[in-house]
């Protein structure tokens, strides 16, 4: 199993969402995430005076899924959330070593 954590621009998470379900991922964890990469923010005018803004906004998607589900997984994510523009995001991948179900105890793959 893997840990699949993307953060991508807040305008394409419902695409990313759409393009996950169609490979088969059934849940996600979403978060709303401030930060900044090669893109380094930029500066606003508000009333008369100019800022820089920092930090951008961005959403960190967390999911965990099958070996086998994590290349379609990271795929769907490319294509779902690319714009060709800086900024576009990064896909982190991780080993999960255990998953628990709370409800029903169940545990690793059948957790998912």
């Amino acid at each position: 199993m893997k840990k699949i954590e993307a953060i991508i621009k807040p305008f394409k998470l419902d695409e990313v969402r759409e393009a996950l379900s169609e490979v088969g991922v059934t849940g996600l964890t979403v978060t709303e995430v401030k930060g900044f990469g090669r893109q380094k923010g930029h500066t606003e005018l508000y009333r008369g005076a100019e800022y820089v803004v920092d930090f951008l906004p961005k959403i960190k998607l967390e999911l965990v899924v099958a070996n086998e589900t994590v290349e379609p997984a990271i795929e769907a994510i490319i294509k779902a959330a690319r714009t060709g523009k800086i900024g576009d995001g990064k896909i982190f991948v991780m080993p999960v070593e255990q998953v628990v179900r709370i409800r029903t105890g169940e545990t690793n793959e059948a957790a998912i």
